[in-house]
């Protein structure tokens, strides 16, 4: 999935050195309202794999975000690509670590999700809201070289590098806001869930 700004954002932050005869993989890949994959094709890398939880549009093997490291190998591809995903997965530390470990030494991460405002999409779930000062937090282990709020609908989009001596940041203490608990959680409890649900059906 990717709006408008993440696709001038893909196409103003990639440019053909980071694409060209390189191994990409998307993660979240399913082509629901658009890909970065038609924009940066004419780059002609070397390898173009797109993942997601199920089949559909754009998605050339089914993955769980959770086994990419077991399922790619650590430090596989060059490019990692990660749009309007990572608000959807319960872990969310798990998850960014897996997009961290898949990707080569030097090799170059694009992530963009929602930030707070922005209103619950449950595709499946809709657990995570992220704000620019949470990307500075999540990827201080990397080298960032793009950053910048969505202009179009609250989001962030982040393109950041993955250095040679990489040392991946211990983030289990850290708590984002989260569309379950209405507040800064460091997890989401099945208690949680359960009263949000309880509170979904009350409202209705």
């Amino acid at each position: 999935m990717c709006n408008s700004s993440c696709l001038d954002f893909a196409k103003s932050h990639l440019k053909a050195e980071d694409v060209k005869g390189k191994k990409i993989i998307e993660v979240g890949s399913r082509d629901v309202n658009g890909s970065v994959r038609y924009e940066i094709a004419h780059f002609e890398p070397l390898s173009y794999v797109g993942v997601d939880i199920e089949k559909g549009d754009g998605v050339d093997e089914v993955c769980n975000v959770y086994d990419l490291v077991e399922h790619f190998g650590s430090e596989s591809f060059d490019l990692v690509i990660s749009t309007e995903m990572i608000e959807h997965v319960r872990d969310w530390r798990g998850a960014i670590s897996q997009l961290k470990r898949i990707l080569k030494p030097d090799g170059i991460l694009l992530v963009t999700t929602r930030s707070k405002g922005f209103p619950y999409h449950d595709y499946p779930s809709d657990f995570w809201r992220y704000e620019i000062e949470d990307m500075k937090v999540l990827f201080s282990d990397m080298q960032i070289e793009g950053l910048e709020s969505d202009k179009s609908d609250p989001g962030v989009l982040v393109k950041a590098r993955k250095p040679v001596s990489f040392a991946e940041k211990n983030l289990d203490d850290y708590a984002l806001y989260s569309m379950i608990t209405s507040k800064r959680s460091k997890d989401v409890g099945s208690l949680d869930m359960l009263i949000f649900k309880l509170k979904k059906i009350f409202a209705e």
